[in-house]
């Protein structure tokens, strides 16, 4: 019913902006623009999004189906289990729904967006079969989503690289306050969620999450010691050898297992195709939606309602033109990115100037919660998503409360 009120709103919205604008402001090409507007967004959500997607479905569901039959799914289960039951208190010990939400965790985790989906969508596929009711979130789903949407990396790679590209003296700066401010998020979705679900927290809850700061803490420790190139050569390298050890892991253990490692492969990977399959009308929805409500210039009132409100109580406002990335990151990733860097080339701004560093941060600091959610309960046929985008939000906003505290202490 939220997602439903929510999609019906961007459309409404624009419609009633695009209106006064047409009316009042004599705009007569603002109609064509939200026509224009839905086509474009329509066949890139198919060809821009879905399509490149299918590739690499295929080759990690294949791959996913390995360490399935290898066990290394059960032996993740095994080792994460007195972490994870508690947090998923309605997924029975060693299901293989709890190795799958790790291995996603563990490439958000380390920046590699590409292969975290398709875990995460084989996550979400394994905890439906748990679902009493088909079409309606559990529990389970709910918080493995919220805590998806937070966006929890070490490695902020891909951010690093635009700084670089747009020549940035110091494309490094934003290492730590990245990941310090997606911690955050992260720690607000799981305390978001637990109080809505009423999930007790006990001494071996807090031993698990203070343990997982306290690495996260020593490793920022040792980042923080190396020079700005140490830093960009330390995320280049770490991820992707990472992401090869993880890859030939899995086809090395399924060989010692004695499982037919191809077609192993092939059977998971034939179900890749049927997983885009299923998730395009969500995306293209979902995609157009947003896409209409941006172009009629509503996401601007919004941003400079918030920019007016911030002026008149007194704060400081340097980091309003950062604000819009902010903004934008829950309802479109290459949305927020596009406003990055259109700050990045400002040349009275830049991406070493405080509103470039700030949306630096903001880029960093959560996940694209509408699309995620169109995604994921998408792929699983879920239509009511209960209190999801709600704790989504609330998390996305602690998320940026904290992002622009950390901008200043680190940058101001």
């Amino acid at each position: 019913m939220a997602l439903n009120i929510v999609w019906i709103a961007f459309f409404v919205i624009a419609f009633v902006v695009a209106l006064v604008k047409l009316i009042f402001f004599g705009d007569i090409e603002i109609f064509k623009k939200l026509a224009d507007g839905v086509f474009d967004s329509a066949k890139s959500s198919v060809l821009d999004v879905a399509f490149p997607l299918a590739g690499t479905m295929v080759f990690f569901l294949g791959l996913l189906n390995i360490a399935e039959k290898a066990g290394a799914v059960r032996f993740l289960a095994r080792f994460v289990n007195p972490l994870m039951k508690r947090i998923f208190p309605g997924v029975p010990e060693g299901h293989p729904a709890m190795g799958q939400m790790v291995m996603n965790f563990s490439a958000n985790l380390l920046g590699l967006d590409n292969a975290a989906t398709p875990f995460g969508l084989k996550a979400m596929e394994s905890l439906q079969t748990l679902n009493p009711k088909k079409e309606e979130a559990t529990n389970a789903q709910i918080m493995f989503l919220v805590l998806h949407t937070s966006g929890l990396t070490i490695i902020p790679l891909t951010i690093i690289a635009y700084r670089i590209s747009a020549n940035s003296s110091s494309p490094a700066a934003i290492f730590i306050p990245c990941v310090l401010g997606t911690l955050v998020t992260t720690l607000a979705s799981v305390a978001v969620v637990s109080i809505w679900q009423k999930i007790r927290w006990d001494a071996v809850l807090f031993v698990w999450v203070f343990s997982a700061l306290a690495v996260v803490a020593l490793l920022l420790l040792y980042i923080n010691q190396l020079s700005p190139t140490q830093k960009e050569t330390f995320t280049t390298i770490v991820g992707n050898l990472l992401l090869m050890v993880i890859i030939l892991s899995f086809i090395v253990g399924g060989a010692w297992k004695k499982v037919n490692v191809f077609d192993a492969f092939i059977e998971g990977a034939k179900s890749g195709f049927d997983v885009v399959l299923k998730i395009i009308p969500y995306l293209v929805g979902m995609l157009v939606a947003i896409r209409v409500f941006r172009d009629s210039g509503a996401l601007d009132y919004v941003i400079n309602g918030m920019a007016w409100v911030i002026r008149t109580l007194g704060f400081d406002t340097a980091f309003v033109p950062a604000l819009p990335v902010a903004i934008m990151k829950p309802f479109s990733g290459s949305g927020a990115r596009g406003m990055m860097l259109d700050i990045f080339k400002n040349p009275a701004l830049g991406p070493d100037s405080f509103p470039g560093l700030a949306a630096s941060i903001f880029q960093g600091s959560a996940d694209t919660t509408f699309y995620i959610i169109a995604l994921y309960f998408g792929s699983v046929g879920i239509r009511k998503v209960r209190y999801s985008i709600w704790a989504g939000m609330i998390a996305d906003f602690i998320g940026v409360i904290a992002a622009i505290i950390i901008a200043y202490i680190f940058f101001s």
